[in-house]
């Protein structure tokens, strides 16, 4: 068990370290159901960044394994810091054929918004895929090399400093709320629709920070090469992602942050349906293109599903619930 110190203790439940591959439901209870027309998988996020990539790259191991009879179709719902996505979902209530790629706005957004009546307790705990990683990462051309020539900077600029990141009061919006809480800064944060829009604005020089994930700051940056125009400089890890490259805990902080990437299903969904899906996200996980891509985008995080998943989820609701406390979010 990973244990977040500071204020983001015991937010996982399953390791980060080398991960194993996991045993799929057994085929009697998958030949109890299978889909009858294409499969919905809706994306709690815009095209372009992290969530919206893995879906589509998981929608392409299922298409070339044949793991699927029936086609699977991305559906991009990002409105309202995932809240468009999740009210959809409620909607869906005992459809077999919608499934959810989520965020950690599948905690803060119900959170902040119980107007929306949605309760993610209901949804079907189908299987944790990956947990996604953080950076500070600032534009090449600014001439900052590590983070306390960022710290003078932002300072330096107080409220005219921009921290692009995606959604309001979202993983992005907690992160800069914690560097300014510990740094003394007055950063400006101003949310977009999309990682990808992110690493966009943070390369074009249309905003002067973000703590993008590697997947979707990564097209702007590869280490070694002469042409990025992006840099990263420090990241939300236990461990080093890049070399040279400090965590913030190695710059004596002690803040750790992970982004779930779970597959979840319509609120009741039938258990044999539940079980098709568990199955079929196993064989996703287990195989090597996906076992590549996490590697290659700095995924970390075991496979969770049924009951373990569904505890997993209530002790992150609480830990968001009380950072949103802290950033007077919700009361």
């Amino acid at each position: 068990m990973l244990q977040r110190s500071g204020r983001m203790l015991g937010l996982a439940l399953g390791l980060t370290g080398a991960t194993a591959l996991v045993a799929g439901v057994s085929s009697a209870a998958m030949a109890e159901w299978k889909p009858q027309k294409p499969i919905e998988f809706v994306v709690m996020a815009g095209k372009g960044g992290g969530a919206d990539k893995a879906v589509r790259f998981m929608q392409s191991i299922i298409a070339k394994e044949k793991l699927a009879a029936v086609p699977v179709i991305p559906v991009n719902k990002p409105g309202g810091s995932g809240a468009e996505a999740l009210v959809y979902m409620k909607g869906k209530k005992g459809d077999n054929h919608t499934i959810m790629f989520t965020l950690n706005s599948f905690y803060t957004t119900p959170l902040r918004q119980p107007a929306l009546g949605v309760d993610i307790a209901e949804f079907t705990p189908v299987m944790r895929m990956a947990e996604d990683t953080f950076c500070l990462w600032v534009n090449k051309d600014s001439g900052i090399k590590d983070v306390d020539g960022f710290v003078a900077a932002a300072k330096k600029a107080g409220k005219n400093w921009i921290m692009a990141g995606t959604g309001k009061a979202s993983e992005d919006n907690l992160i800069t709320d914690y560097l300014n809480t510990a740094y003394g800064l007055e950063m400006k944060y101003v949310p977009y629709k999309g990682g990808g829009k992110v690493a966009k604005e943070l390369a074009g020089n249309n905003a002067n920070s973000t703590v993008n994930n590697p997947s979707e700051q990564e097209p702007f940056y590869k280490p070694g090469d002469a042409s990025n125009k992006t840099q990263p400089l420090a990241c939300f890890t236990p461990e080093p992602i890049y070399d040279g490259v400090p965590t913030l805990k190695d710059l004596g902080k002690d803040f750790v942050y992970f982004m779930q990437r779970t597959v979840v299903g319509a609120p009741g969904m039938s258990a044999d349906a539940a079980a098709y899906y568990q199955d079929l996200f196993t064989k996703v996980f287990n195989s090597k293109d996906w076992q590549g891509y996490r590697t290659k985008k700095k995924l970390r995080g075991d496979a969770l599903s049924g009951d373990a998943l569904a505890a997993y989820w209530q002790n992150e609701k609480a830990i968001h619930a009380t950072m949103l406390k802290e950033m007077g979010e919700i009361k």
